[in-house]
């Protein structure tokens, strides 16, 4: 079984510093609060991105495999929260956006899918809790 230990300080009002296993930090602030000049992020954004970025993963890796490469790939990620607290997502809807002059559309789909439905840990954590919505758009460049 593999663990991942991560380390959460807190620096000052409402930041906190946090590491990941490969020894990376960043800064999480609560964005309704005055954070002056600090770059961070909203702990509930990250888990849309974390979402996006593991498939993302994915579906590139899978491409590649499949010969399918694309010039651009982009994942948009919406997302609704309940409106009582604790607030959570509860609806999610994932755009994947491909670009190229000669797209694969059935490669596209079955990378895609593959990754919803096998690969993507974080997309089984969303659903969970979530309803999670897929699309995937294909732009001819």
């Amino acid at each position: 079984m593999t663990k991942n230990i991560i380390s959460t300080v807190w620096k000052e009002k409402s930041q906190f510093e946090s590491d990941n296993p490969s020894g990376h930090t960043f800064t999480m602030f609560d964005k309704s609060q005055d954070n002056g000049t600090v770059v961070g992020f909203a702990p509930k954004a990250l888990m849309l991105s974390s979402l996006a970025g593991c498939s993302g993963l994915d579906v590139v890796s899978l491409l590649t495999k499949m010969r399918a490469e694309v010039a651009d790939f982009k994942i948009e990620v919406t997302a609704e929260l309940t409106d009582e607290d604790p607030t959570f997502y509860k609806k999610v809807k994932v755009d994947y956006h491909f670009t190229d002059s000669e797209l694969q559309p059935e490669k596209i789909q079955k990378a895609v899918n593959l990754s919803v439905t096998k690969y993507c840990g974080v997309m089984e954590m969303f659903r969970q809790f979530a309803t999670v919505e897929i699309e995937i758009f294909l732009h001819a460049l």
